[in-house]
């Protein structure tokens, strides 16, 4: 893609912010800083590139680690002199081995149901490619789509009940319950949170 640079606010040290959030959760991962060069690359090869204020050079994400972030939309704010990366991120985003580079907390505050959704079903996939003993999620997988598929008809039941009575609580349990089933069974069919959103996105015309 070309991007008429001539458009973009680079500060007076040649530099844009860049903010890379998760594109199907919309969780913020991390914030770093793009010279010409690192924008152009990110658009040209699709995955993020950044400058690095204190080696002084240019570095894709994830180039040693595997890390990487694959670029799905890139926005600018009003001012463009920052640019906001919905991404993929394949591992964690924060050099500690965090998800998220933003795990400080100075106000706590409830987290974002997409956001745990998100963390959800990277659980449920590692507890499918890596089983723990003792782990109900890996017995499910172990058992197969017809012990999947009969806990969700059975949650599914748990829920239409529970709706039926006066106890909220109890139905936000039952519909945890069968949300977390669900995801089980998206797991085990390789449909993702993504696949979702964007039919829903789609009939949302």
């Amino acid at each position: 893609m070309q991007l008429d640079m001539s458009t973009v606010k680079f500060s007076s040290h040649g530099l844009i912010c860049a903010i890379a959030q998760d594109h199907a959760t919309g969780e913020v991962l991390m914030q770093a800083d793009m010279n010409e060069e690192a924008l152009q690359k990110t658009l040209e090869t699709g995955y993020a590139h950044y400058y690095s204020r204190s080696r002084k050079c240019l570095w894709k994400k994830g180039e040693t680690s595997g890390h990487v972030q694959k670029v799905v939309s890139a926005t600018f704010d009003c001012d463009r002199d920052c640019i906001l990366l919905g991404i993929e991120q394949t591992g964690a985003a924060c050099h500690t081995g965090a998800r998220s580079c933003f795990h400080d907390p100075v106000i706590e505050t409830k987290r974002g149901g997409l956001t745990f959704l998100g963390e959800l079903e990277r659980v449920v996939e590692d507890r499918k490619a890596n089983p723990v003993e003792g782990s109900y999620t890996a017995y499910l997988f172990g058992r197969g789509i017809d012990k999947i598929a009969q806990k969700m008809g059975e949650e599914a039941v748990e829920v239409v009940i529970a709706s039926k009575n006066e106890d909220k609580d109890e139905l936000v349990r039952e519909i945890a319950d069968l949300t977390y089933h669900l995801m089980v069974l998206m797991e085990s069919k390789g449909v993702t949170l993504e696949d979702v959103c964007t039919e829903l996105k789609r009939r949302h015309k």
